[in-house]
């Protein structure tokens, strides 16, 4: 990944308008005419010139240190995923591999996706697309396989399809932290042109997308859980984890955990439509158990 000032520049402000002078044990003074620190208070508490953090805000050409970068982080409150990113965007990491133009499931990972099933499992590829999902995962999100190929893709679906806002209990903290992990995601891949695409989609179909993006949220990927609403379940709490796959780096297998009556309860649900897209694993051909 290269450096990128403007970005940098965004995500300074975007953090800077989020404090208030108690949030860092400074006096409130005056009056303000905006939200926020001023930039002289974030120089202040980062022990830097108000000068160079005013060219760091503007984009400017300039690279600051790791020290300098984590006193700003300091000074900014910044989690660790934050401060994270706030190092790649000045530092870089190691230049990612061009990637394919379409991604191919690791071997071995869709039957493993199937066996899990009654759990729900997903398989995600570097942009979030879906590119295998079980039995379960059709019933409670949707049926990924009868989903347009462009449209297969978890941040696409959170965003534009009315059902997530039906099956996710907590929608909004779901969708914010989702986009959070694909802005992170999106920022390693400056000269992916699929990145690009996706987000102006996103953009253009989401007023979410366009209200949240300018907060400059990055939130990293990690297990948790999530409430899920279901006709038949009622409402219920799937516990989950986040493997990265050794040999495909990009791609992410997710899953999930619920009591013994939830899973139980799922595996005597009806199947999903029949789907004969052999693009994607679907369990559609296993046995029932």
């Amino acid at each position: 990944m290269a450096p990128n000032p403007r970005e940098l520049g965004e995500l300074l402000r975007s953090r800077r308008a989020r404090l208030s002078p108690a949030d860092v044990g400074l006096p409130a003074g005056p009056r303000r005419r905006t939200a926020g620190l001023r930039r002289e208070e974030v120089a202040a508490l980062a022990a830097i010139s108000p000068t160079y953090y005013t060219f760091l805000e503007q984009g400017r050409a300039v690279t600051p240190s790791r020290q300098v970068l984590d006193a700003i982080a300091a000074a900014l409150r910044l989690d660790d995923g934050e401060r994270a990113h706030l190092h790649e965007l000045v530092h870089g990491t190691a230049p990612a591999t061009a990637p394919p133009a379409a991604e191919a499931l690791a071997p071995g990972l869709g039957a493993l996706v199937d066996r899990l099933d009654p759990a729900p499992a997903y398989v995600t590829g570097r942009r979030f697309d879906v590119l295998a999902a079980n039995r379960s995962v059709r019933l409670l999100w949707t049926n990924w396989p009868a989903v347009p190929v462009a449209d297969r893709n978890m941040v696409w679906w959170m965003f534009t399809d009315p059902a997530a806002r039906e099956v996710l209990v907590e929608w909004e903290r779901e969708a914010a932290a989702l986009l959070g992990r694909y802005r992170a995601t999106a920022a390693r891949y400056p000269d992916d042109p699929s990145f690009a695409a996706l987000t102006d989609r996103l953009h253009a179909a989401s007023a979410e997308v366009r209200a949240w993006w300018p907060r400059h949220q990055i939130t990293r990927v990690g297990g948790g859980h999530k409430l899920l609403r279901h006709p038949a379940l009622g409402e219920f709490r799937l516990d989950h984890v986040v493997l990265t796959v050794a040999d495909a780096a990009d791609q992410k297998l997710v899953a999930f955990d619920a009591t013994a009556e939830i899973l139980a309860r799922l595996a005597d649900l009806p199947d999903p439509p029949a789907c004969h897209d052999r693009a994607m694993t679907t369990g559609s051909d296993r046995p029932r158990r």
